[in-house]
């Protein structure tokens, strides 16, 4: 209604003057719902506005508050008229009274100020009462006020929370994954919404410190995470024997690979029932070839009788050149 409206670009008004001129990293929307009201709601409205900015953890120049200040005119017989100047009036002072004085301040000044007279004129006494009256009145609302806070907030469990994140250029392919997959799963994940804000520098934008604290861990697993080395057809590689099967080992090439089966029919150029019979122990390394992944399985093809059998080759080839 446009009475709700008026009362809330006064209280707008007031607390402007107290809120910071630039440098805050959120934007400030402030919602007052008053159910039920015998007096001012605007005035209530500064009040409880500037004790949840400070609670939200806005730092503000002062604390504003607010009162009205009313008046009631007595004509006597004779026709003189009495006036008397009232504090923080009531619905029904308000309708039966003849002036709405709204008066907003801080410790150090006036922030907003807007009045109703329901008579042709008033005496400048009557608005200096109105004004002493007021600062005084406000002064003792913002002890009040005071008590429940008087500093902004620094930190809560429940509030957003802004983090700036810089990737170095040769980690920037980790963080944002293929296409951006990365960045897609940690707000799915956690909530955390990246905003890109320069070259190498990104924006965290969390509902909550918990959020925040689960997607920092997040990305440091992705930065830090060492990548799967791509195995090179016919390369040599040296693996780490984890278990000793009935039917071969397995083998750990790489800390990000599971480990490979490497079947008792590569390990050796002769026949063997079991692995122990060549003397391997687990946490054993061992020198193996890869020759790519079977298309049917996906399974790594490794072979260890193909590196024996060349090293014999070796030796008979040796031995024959020397009897010569």
């Amino acid at each position: 209604s446009r009475r709700e409206l008026g009362h809330g670009a006064l209280a707008e008004r007031a607390l402007r003057q107290v809120l910071p001129a630039a440098g805050s990293q959120f934007t400030v929307r402030l919602t007052s719902e008053v159910l039920e009201s015998n007096g001012s709601s605007s005035m209530a409205s500064i009040c409880g506005g500037s004790i949840a900015l400070l609670d939200a953890g806005i730092p503000l120049s002062e604390m504003a508050s607010g009162v009205a200040m009313g008046l009631v005119t007595q004509t006597d017989e004779t026709g003189a008229e009495k006036q008397q100047v009232l504090t923080d009036i009531m619905g029904m002072e308000v309708f039966l009274g003849d002036m709405d004085f709204k008066f907003s301040a801080t410790r150090s000044g006036v922030c907003a100020l807007q009045a109703d007279v329901k008579l042709p004129g008033i005496s400048l006494k009557v608005i200096e009462d109105a004004i002493e009256g007021g600062v005084e009145a406000n002064h003792k609302i913002l002890d009040i006020m005071a008590n429940c806070i008087s500093e902004p907030r620094e930190h809560k469990d429940c509030w957003p929370v802004t983090s700036r994140l810089e990737v170095p250029p040769q980690k920037r392919g980790k963080f944002l994954g293929q296409a951006g997959l990365n960045v897609r799963r940690l707000t799915q994940d956690t909530g955390v919404q990246v905003h890109p804000e320069s070259e190498g520098v990104w924006q965290l934008f969390a509902p909550n410190p918990e959020a925040m604290a689960e997607a920092e861990a997040i990305i440091e697993q992705l930065l830090n995470e060492e990548k799967v080395p791509e195995l090179e057809f016919g390369a040599i590689y040296t693996g780490q024997i984890t278990e000793l099967l009935d039917h071969g080992v397995m083998l750990q090439l790489h800390p990000q690979l599971a480990p490979v089966l490497l079947h008792n029919a590569q390990l050796s150029a002769r026949k063997i029932r079991h692995p122990s019979v060549l003397g391997l122990e687990v946490g054993q390394d061992l020198q193996v070839k890869y020759y790519g992944r079977d298309p049917a399985s996906g399974q790594m093809r490794l072979s260890r009788k193909a590196l024996t059998i060349s090293s014999a080759s070796a030796v008979k080839t040796l031995q024959r050149s020397m009897k010569r």
